[in-house]
């Protein structure tokens, strides 16, 4: 009998802990009783779950997760998504355990079932139809070569590519207009449908520009480790690229075509003043399929002849994109960051190697040098360069570089510039953002914010869709890519639930050197677990698949990665030489996830006892 008392008392006890829980949950909605009365009609039961979450994760509730645990009831550790819904379900079981008659459970006004509902369908709303076969989407960041280039669009949707995205700090509102058509009219042909999602810039600190590199081009066939031809380069030479991305285009004008027909080779010197020569395999009215069997250099402007002796009438290269230029900097370096909008280059030395003047680039964001102080470390490129300031003044600022690849490492222009622990004034949108936003508003399904920061920055874009008159359904997506945007995501998640649909994406990149490596891992959990609190859809973005989609290998960790990204309502892959070959091992590895999750819902015992624990 006492051990029954003991039982019944530690269930009462149980009970009463719960019972005071609920109370302050419910008191903790009177706080935010403004933020609700704006919420859009599809979100107001998620928003009151987002703060019983909230207020529930301020809560010490350990001894209650033991004992919960120890009698096989909820724990409460995945109850995001329905928090008085499962505090309401274990206080009505306790209670039937007490009273030994059927159970009487009060109803929460987000069930388990209707928060599993709602989450669905804020996805697609957001994020489009899923694909056959796997619940998370898949977003790929467009090629600026889809501008003119169908069937890359066509590969990419038939590959597995949910939502298509452009991002606006690249190319022009002609080339965004490529790209959707294309992606649209592929997506009308497969029948599949393709949201379209762009990006604006945002107040991010980039490097400014280099001086330009030569409009050289590289044609180099596969050679083996021994250095002798495996593989002839593939060459389309014509005046607009070929369909398939695998021949290297040499750009002529049309009125050169007519001297090609008949030709079955080109002669010429390449940059090097090397003998060279093109075998001609075949024709079409749009230009000539060609083979390269020794590497080349070619640059704008140079002959071509149909002749060996070259007295025949010349054919002149067409205009190459100018050679992306970079500055090599090592540990011990010191750089150069400026205010004035001049181009960057490499550290200048003697002919003894002895410096000059160290390297310099420039910032896009002038009042950080008004913001930042000595000392204070600074991250380049995704955390690939790490620095400390050193000098600084209102026009520069010289930073000491104290990690970098043993070899140096390459900054190029365009790059992110991170101060994490610095105190900077800087959010919102930017006069460009503005500009770009009249296109999007226009033109795309979603529209993503970058580096939101506080809901001051989300109200500030709702008020500019308004003033724009955005059609209704326009989805907005939120990045979350610093630390005090992180700090004030339940503020943000409450001012974008004015408007539906809306999501977040996890930029992992920024976040990570803003947060800390050691804190990216629990701080991307709880963005995750706050957006299913939120019933809100998330998008895990950065890095994934990197290796596969720009160098065609992917790694071990990678992988893993990918199949934990499962978890997410979609997952964007950045672009790359291999992007085709990364869309498709991504679907593949959502299927083959998802197949085992169906297969394996029964919990062997060794598993049930890890969650119940």
């Amino acid at each position: 009998m006492e051990k029954i008392g003991k039982k019944r008392a530690k269930i009462q006890w149980l009970i009463a802990e719960i019972s005071a829980i609920i109370e302050r949950l419910e008191h903790a909605e009177a706080q935010y009783s403004e933020e609700l009365s704006r919420v859009h009609p599809n979100f107001i039961k998620s928003a009151h779950n987002l703060i019983h979450y909230r207020a529930l994760r301020k809560e010490d509730i350990r001894a209650i997760q033991k004992k919960l645990g120890n009698m096989g009831l909820s724990r409460l550790a995945k109850s995001e998504g329905h928090v008085m819904a499962s505090l309401l379900s274990n206080r009505a079981i306790l209670e039937g355990f007490l009273s030994n008659e059927p159970i009487k459970m009060d109803r929460a006004k987000l069930t388990f079932k209707k928060s599993n509902r709602l989450g669905k369908s804020n996805a697609k709303s957001l994020l489009g139809y899923r694909s056959k076969g796997r619940r998370t989407r898949i977003m790929v960041t467009l090629p600026s070569e889809v501008a003119n280039n169908y069937q890359l669009a066509h590969e990419m949707i038939v590959n597995g590519m949910n939502c298509a995205r452009i991002n606006c700090a690249h190319d022009g509102e002609k080339e965004w207009g490529l790209m959707i058509g294309h992606v649209r009219a592929a997506s009308k042909k497969l029948k599949r449908k393709c949201k379209i999602t762009m990006d604006l810039g945002g107040p991010k600190i980039r490097t400014g520009g280099l001086i330009p590199g030569p409009k050289v081009k590289k044609f180099r066939p596969a050679k083996d480790l021994h250095g002798k031809v495996i593989k002839d380069c593939e060459i389309w030479i014509g005046p607009d690229p070929h369909n398939n991305p695998n021949l290297l285009h040499l750009p002529i004008d049309l009125i050169f075509l007519d001297k090609l027909k008949g030709a079955n080779r080109l002669f010429f010197r390449d940059t090097r003043n090397k003998k060279r020569e093109f075998r001609i395999t075949g024709s079409t009215k749009n230009g000539f399929s060609a083979l390269c069997g020794k590497t080349t250099y070619l640059e704008t402007g140079m002959e071509l002849h149909t002749k060996a002796d070259y007295s025949s009438s010349p054919i002149l290269v067409g205009e190459f994109p100018r050679v992306e230029q970079f500055i090599r900097l090592y540990i011990g370096d010191f750089l150069r960051l400026h205010r004035e909008a001049v181009p960057g280059e490499s550290a200048e030395l003697d002919a003894d190697d002895n410096l000059i003047n160290h390297a310099h680039i420039s910032c896009t964001s002038a009042e950080i040098f008004n913001q930042v102080k000595e000392g204070e470390p600074i991250f380049f490129d995704d955390g690939k360069i790490e620095g400390v300031i050193r000098e600084v003044n209102q026009d520069e600022m010289i930073v000491e570089v104290f990690n970098a690849r043993e070899r140096g490492s390459k900054l190029k222009a365009d790059k992110g510039i991170n101060f994490p622990t610095s105190q900077l004034d800087i959010s919102g949108l930017t006069t460009k953002d503005k500009q770009d936003l009249v296109f999007v508003a226009q033109n795309a399904d979603t529209v993503n914010l970058s580096f939101v920061n506080s809901r001051q920055d989300v109200g500030d874009l709702i008020a500019e869709l308004d003033k724009l008159d955005a059609p209704k359904g326009l989805g907005i997506i939120l990045k979350i890519e610093t630390q005090s945007g992180f700090n004030h995501l339940t503020e943000i998640l409450l001012e974008a639930m004015r408007t539906h649909p809306v999501g977040i994406m996890i930029a992992r990149g920024d976040l990570a050197i803003e947060c800390g490596w050691d804190n990216i891992g629990r701080v991307q959990e709880e963005i995750l677990s706050l957006c299913r609190a939120a019933n809100m859809p998330d998008i895990w973005a950065t890095q994934v698949l990197e290796n596969l989609a720009k160098e065609g290998i992917p790694s071990r960790a990678e992988m893993t990665d990918a199949a934990m990204a499962q978890r997410a309502d979609c997952v964007m892959l950045n672009k790359g030489p291999y992007i085709l070959q990364a869309i498709k091992l991504l679907d593949t590895i959502f299927k083959d996830m998802e197949l085992y999750h169906e297969k394996n819902a029964q919990l062997s015992p060794a598993m049930e006892r890890a969650a119940i624990h």
